[in-house]
């Protein structure tokens, strides 16, 4: 992993965060898997969802592997991890705890979400991110599965047999929006 990746991530140093813009793409590129794999550690720890300090970390963290990975078409590379953290979020509260605020496992789902199904044109992520994906429109989070349909539609129209095995659980959130 990157040295500044592993400073940050290892030491939950916010402080040097936001260096990590100023890294080039292809210079963080082999580090982005492992990067993944830490934020799923961080992200599933017991504290988390009440460490402010550990989710302004993961956020910078997640907004710059998801910059890095649309920029270095690197999608196909590090789609596993990427769908591994997606996943670890469904363990956690989705629900809102008020109006429009998201819980932290909310936040991160949304970003991984959209970096993931924006790449609907590409079967191989898809393969790995419909079953997830299906499993976050029933978590009660209306956001989530709104923007979720939003994406599986165009799954549907690059993809349909990926969502063929799917179709009961995505009629029963449609009809329960």
């Amino acid at each position: 992993m990157h040295q500044l990746f592993r400073l940050v991530l290892g030491q939950k140093d916010l402080s040097r965060a936001g260096d990590l813009f100023s890294l080039d793409d292809s210079e963080i590129e082999d580090s982005l898997t492992e990067a993944l794999e830490q934020i799923t550690i961080i992200s599933s720890s017991s504290d988390y969802q009440t460490n402010n300090n550990d989710q302004a970390v993961v956020e910078i963290c997640i907004t710059r592997i998801t910059t890095a990975i649309r920029e270095t078409e690197s999608i196909e590379k590090h789609a596993k991890a990427l769908v591994g953290l997606w996943d670890s979020c469904l363990e956690h509260n989705l629900r809102p705890f008020g109006k429009d605020e998201d819980t932290p496992h909310a936040k991160i789902a949304s970003d991984i979400m959209s970096c993931i199904l924006q790449n609907y044109n590409r079967p191989p992520v898809m393969a790995l991110a419909i079953p997830i994906a299906v499993k976050f429109l029933h978590r009660g989070n209306k956001e989530l599965c709104r923007n979720m349909s939003n994406y599986l539609s165009l799954a549907a129209i690059t993809k349909a047999d990926l969502l063929a095995d799917h179709t009961e659980v995505i009629v029963k959130s449609i009809l329960q929006v």
